[in-house]
């Protein structure tokens, strides 16, 4: 059970690291820009809901945890 649980506690603590390291040097990403991502603006409205995006990042989650609890 330990061996799990260091397993997990390591991985989140890479992937922290990773992402703060991502953060502080200003790495753009088109997340949110991607082409397919609904935006419509008229005078007084804009609506903006990001499919794309958002198929991509579940994509990416799912494969990261399917990593994580592979037996």
């Amino acid at each position: 059970m330990e061996k799990y649980i260091g397993k997990i506690l390591l991985t989140f603590g890479i992937l922290f690291i990773l992402v703060g390291y991502i953060l502080y040097k200003g790495v753009k990403f088109p997340i949110g820009k991607l082409p397919g991502d609904i935006f419509i603006k008229k005078e007084n409205f804009v609506f903006y809901f990001p499919i794309v995006s958002s198929i991509i990042i579940s994509i990416i989650l799912t494969i990261i945890f399917s990593l994580l609890w592979r037996k």
